[in-house]
């Protein structure tokens, strides 16, 4: 027996709505991101909307709270980073698997630093930004952890020292307070590890 004919297209007009939805969704998001990455680090939703080329009420529909907003963001930025900040390192000793995520980090870092400066404006306000945050940090150290041998991890304090300055905070202070290149703060990261590593553990 066949359907009733009330019913009959809906599915299509369902699934249509749908797409609509997911389509404007993801404008929203990525017009947040431009907009951040452009220097706007706390977009209102006026702006997002013209950005994204929708209505207000479109945004205020599909984010109720900004900060839900947000946490699409952090979904969008963590898929696009975990590739290169979790890829396994091929160097044949842990000092030059050490060069190669000051490296990496380095290019991270530049890619990410609007989002992350963004986020650090608005976490304290956010338990969801400020638990991105805190897994950041998390991550940092577990990767760091990976690459050096232990005699130098259970040194408390010269692994301190190296996740400060192989960490975001250090290549956003080189980068946007010092005002360095990428290829000039690159060096000095590069030679802040050198220098405090010790002279049997040289890079």
């Amino acid at each position: 027996m066949g359907k009733p004919a009330d019913q009959i297209g809906e599915a299509p007009a369902e699934d249509g709505r749908r797409k609509r939805g997911d389509q404007s969704r993801r404008k929203i998001v990525e017009a947040m991101i431009a907009l951040v990455r452009e220097g706007e680090m706390s977009p209102s939703a006026a702006q997002v909307a013209e950005r994204a080329s929708v209505g207000l009420r479109t945004v205020f529909r599909h984010f109720d709270e900004m900060e839900i907003l947000y946490r699409e963001i952090a979904e969008v930025t963590r898929a696009r980073i975990l590739p290169a900040l979790l890829k396994p390192y091929v160097g044949l000793t842990w000092q030059e698997n050490l060069n190669e995520l000051s490296a990496r980090r380095s290019a991270i870092y530049e890619d990410i630093m609007p989002l992350k400066v963004a986020g650090s404006v608005l976490r304290f306000r956010s338990p969801f930004l400020m638990e991105g945050y805190n897994e950041h940090l998390r991550m940092e150290r577990k990767t760091l952890k990976q690459v050096l041998p232990d005699n130098l991890v259970e040194d408390r304090e010269l692994f301190r020292a190296l996740e400060m300055v192989t960490s975001f905070q250090a290549w956003r202070r080189l980068r946007q307070d010092q005002g360095l290149g990428v290829g000039e703060a690159t060096r000095v990261i590069h030679r802040l590890v050198a220098g405090l590593l010790p002279a049997s553990a040289s890079l």
